[in-house]
């Protein structure tokens, strides 16, 4: 992926965020802060829908002529394409749609599609899965072949592109044909994370969660959907520790679990992909064309 700097650009980074998970927000503090370091914007900025700094804040004190919005979402859902876009002025009632670059005053403004919809995130997905077996090799690291891959998502009847960003991801990966197995598995749908162990023909098995933070879910709900204890979760948590040991021993398998993808290195670069194909879009204004 080349290098593009943006040193008239700002960007803004939003994502969900939580009042009750102190984790949730992490995963979009730590790639801003990688982003900094870079230097490639003259501003990164960070909002979140959930906590402080909000998204029209956070947008607001761009200061910078020309701004990228990236929001920091698993799937072209309703926060994405629907809520944000409205406050943030990218959506009208009589727009029929998000509209991908505005000009506000002197700004020019372009929203990004989410993070999680590029196609280089099934990179991602197999490093997080690569790193859980190199950091953990008991007894050792088991070959590709032998091991079924689990990809959890959170899965919702409300919007169906939760449940198909994970499928796009499953595809892509069987076709490569590496793993024993690839399976798409759910929080609210079926097949369930709960199955894992049922589905799984290998005795090495790899659990990717499909989220972009290590927050209540990632953290709590889906060791608990793995089978360990809510008790031993809940404890694990009060001491700062881990939820899920890596590998776990149950029904004579091993599993890993495991960190959410938004806390993939990898992902640095996704982001940086967005904001160049959106700086390419055939309604940019040449002259604010990188």
């Amino acid at each position: 992926m080349n290098e593009t700097n943006f040193p008239e650009s700002a960007l803004v980074l939003v994502g969900h965020g939580s009042t009750q998970n102190k984790y949730s927000s992490q995963a979009l503090l730590m790639q801003a802060e990688a982003l900094r370091r870079r230097g490639l914007f003259r501003e990164v900025v960070v909002g979140f829908w959930k906590e402080p700094p909000f998204i029209a804040e956070a947008l607001g004190s761009a200061t910078s002529p020309r701004v990228f919005v990236l929001p920091f979402f698993i799937s072209a859902g309703y926060f994405s394409e629907e809520a944000i876009p409205e406050v943030l002025g990218f959506k009208t009632p009589d727009s029929g749609g998000v509209t991908r670059v505005v000009r506000h005053g002197q700004q020019l403004r372009i929203y990004c599609r989410p993070v999680g919809t590029h196609e280089h995130m099934t990179n991602v997905i197999l490093s997080r899965a690569a790193k859980v077996l190199r950091d953990h090799p008991f007894p050792r690291v088991p070959a590709d072949r032998d091991v079924t891959l689990f990809i959890a998502g959170h899965g919702t009847e409300r919007n169906e592109e939760s449940r198909k960003s994970v499928e796009r991801q499953v595809a892509i990966i069987r076709e490569q044909g590496r793993f024993a197995a690839v399976h798409a598995v759910f929080m609210e749908e079926e097949p369930r994370i709960s199955d894992c162990l049922k589905l799984a023909r290998t005795q090495s098995v790899v659990v990717v969660p499909f989220f972009l933070s290590d927050g209540l879910h990632v953290r709590e709900d889906i060791p608990v959907l793995l089978g360990e204890p809510e008790r031993v979760v809940r404890e694990r948590l009060a001491k700062g520790r881990a939820t899920w040991r890596n590998p776990t021993e149950r029904h004579g398998k091993r599993l890993w679990y495991a960190e959410a993808v938004g806390t993939d290195p990898v992902l640095e670069e996704v982001i940086l992909e967005r904001v160049r194909e959106a700086a390419l879009w055939p309604d940019m204004p040449p002259s604010e064309r990188p």
